[in-house]
């Protein structure tokens, strides 16, 4: 079955699919179709787009991660514009990494590339974009390998509670030289600007999931 927002290119799918020997069972626009029509229709494939109605955010990856979550033999494709990272990586650790794939529109050269993707995850194959797997390695990162060790001892005594006045009497070195540290820390972090307490939070937190 095949879910896709864009009626064109669903029925573009549908027709592609159809040359190829394949019987379509359902087309849908919708994440809570998709869902649905896996209900009824208990298909061999599901072809699905990440963004669909009504936020046109990751509805569709969320319901393929929703659907392995239930029937973790479903095989799923995933044909995308992007890469949702999160759930593009539940996807691919579901059940057990069978049967699963994630292509990139642009980056699909050729009509018989996307039909052989189609068969190695229908037949228990796992297919993945190279783009996709850069994204999710860098994903996976130690957020704190960009660190020193002295930022790192750092970040770890901001985890504790202590002041910028307490780690500088600590590490014997002035406030300032904290201060500084503490800046470093928190752009290679890669922390959303808001306001510095709050973002001392957010990289306590990072610490504390590393």
């Amino acid at each position: 079955m095949v879910a896709e927002d864009s009626v064109l290119l669903r029925e573009g799918l549908v027709g592609l699919l159809g040359r190829f020997g394949h019987e379509v069972v359902s087309a849908v626009g919708d994440a809570q179709a998709l869902v649905a029509a896996v209900e009824e229709h208990a298909p061999d494939i599901v072809v699905t787009d990440v963004r669909m109605p009504p936020g046109f955010q990751d509805e569709g990856l969320h319901a393929a991660v929703r659907l392995r979550g239930k029937r973790p033999t479903l095989p799923v494709l995933v044909l995308s514009q992007y890469v949702q990272r999160t759930y593009a990586a539940e996807l691919l650790d579901s059940g057990d990494g069978s049967g699963v794939g994630y292509l990139l529109k642009d980056r699909v050269g050729q009509v018989e590339e996307f039909v052989a993707a189609l068969h190695k995850v229908a037949d228990g194959g796992t297919v993945v974009d190279p783009e996709v797997v850069r994204q999710l390695l860098r994903r996976r990162r130690d957020p704190l390998e960009r660190l020193t060790p002295r930022e790192r001892e750092v970040l770890a005594l901001i985890a504790e509670g202590k002041s910028n006045g307490a780690i500088a009497k600590e590490l014997v070195v002035s406030e300032a030289a904290i201060g500084k540290h503490i800046g470093n820390i928190l752009t290679k972090l890669d922390l959303p600007p808001t306001d510095q307490t709050h973002r001392r939070v957010l990289a306590v937190l990072t610490y504390l999931r590393a």
